[in-house]
Order: structure tokens, then C-alpha cells, then sequence
């Protein structure tokens, strides 16, 4: 089970460790570059490119690795994730002056390439399910559910009508009660371990 881009870590593993038996992936990341094209302003995108070059340049020279912010709403201050969202959900959930909102540019570049819906189609004969939030303006509605239309049976779409991060406060109960039930009804059905 994994969340974002755990969710996306979900898929992949699911496809390729065959010790999992069933999947649940939660608000997936689907596609990186996609989600990134979509959430950076297209006159800021250049800059970004810059200064991430800038970044991989200084660091392959010995230097430090470069920091932005990862949640923010301030334009001077350009952040990973700027949607009101997830701006209102890093504020209720991190008291103040125990905030560190920072992520490394390389990660930050890291999580743009990283395409883990190519292996969405990979993980069947496992049981694969997906919680997805209709309002999403973090990862893409649209994408995920491209996604769950490629995967092969036994699949399960659970849709839940809010943003991002509704899965994880006003939709708990729907989603983790999902997930629990898909865990019982196919890890029930696992074969048991004969031991040595």
C-alpha cells in the first residue's frame, strides 16, 4: 500500500516483487513529468530548468546540495506543491516552528522523471486497487484514472469525491475501511506458508 508517490512505489512494486500478493495505491503519482508540466506556470518553467541544471552542475563540482521549498503559496518563493490544498493541509498538520519545508532540487528533479503508470498494466494476475479523489488538484484526476483503465483485472477504482488530501482526514473512513477490506478479501486467500 503506498500513498502519492508512495502510491506510485505501490505500482511499481506490485509489478515487479512477486512476494506481494495485492495492491492498494492511494492518489497516486502516475506520471511526474505530467503532474509537473500541469502545476508549474508555463513562464516559470525555464527558470525551474535553470536552476535545477545550476543545482546538478554544482553539486557534479564537489558543492552542496540545493534546497527549495516544498509547500508554499508565496510566487517569490517558488515550492514543489503550491495548490491551496496542500498548502492548508501542510499548515493544520505541522505545528508552527517544527516545520522543515524544504526538499533537495535533485529530488525534487528526481520526482518529475519518475513515470511509475508504465507498470500499472504489469501487476495483474495481483488484485490492484485504487482510491482516487475526484477534486484532485495535486495529481491529476484525470491521469490516475487513464491509469486504472490500462491496469488488467482483478482491479477495484474506489472514488471519493474530494481534493488530495481529503483521503486522508474527511474520507478516512471510506478509504482505509477500502484498503482493509481489499487486504482481507486477497491476503485471505494467499496460500499459507509451509514452514521448514
Amino acid at each position: 500500500m503506498g500513498f502519492e508517490l508512495a502510491g506510485g512505489h505501490a505500482i511499481v512494486l506490485g509489478a515487479t516483487e512477486v512476494r506481494i500478493k495485492c495492491v492498494v495505491s492511494q492518489v497516486p503519482t502516475i506520471s511526474g513529468f505530467e503532474q509537473w508540466q500541469r502545476k508549474v506556470p508555463p513562464e516559470r518553467i525555464a527558470a525551474f530548468e535553470l536552476a535545477q541544471a545550476d543545482a546538478e552542475r554544482a553539486l557534479a563540482a564537489g558543492g552542496e546540495l540545493r534546497y527549495q521549498t516544498s509547500i508554499g503559496d508565496d510566487p517569490a518563493d517558488p515550492a514543489l506543491y503550491s495548490s491551496p490544498d496542500a498548502v492548508r493541509f501542510y499548515r493544520d498538520l505541522v505545528p508552527p516552528g517544527r516545520e522543515n519545508n524544504t526538499v533537495t532540487m535533485r529530488s525534487s528533479r528526481a520526482a518529475r522523471l519518475y513515470e511509475p503508470g508504465g507498470w500499472i498494466a504489469r501487476i495483474s494476475p495481483k488484485p490492484l486497487m485504487m482510491i482516487v479523489e475526484t477534486g484532485e488538484t495535486v495529481i491529476p484526476t484525470d491521469l490516475q484514472l487513464t491509469a486504472f483503465e490500462r491496469a488488467l483485472a482483478p482491479k477495484e477504482l474506489v472514488l471519493l469525491p474530494g481534493g488530495h488530501f481529503d483521503a486522508y482526514k474527511v474520507h478516512f473512513e471510506e478509504s482505509s475501511g477500502a484498503a482493509l477490506s481489499w487486504f482481507q478479501t486477497h491476503l485471505d486467500k494467499a496460500p499459507a506458508s509451509t514452514g521448514s
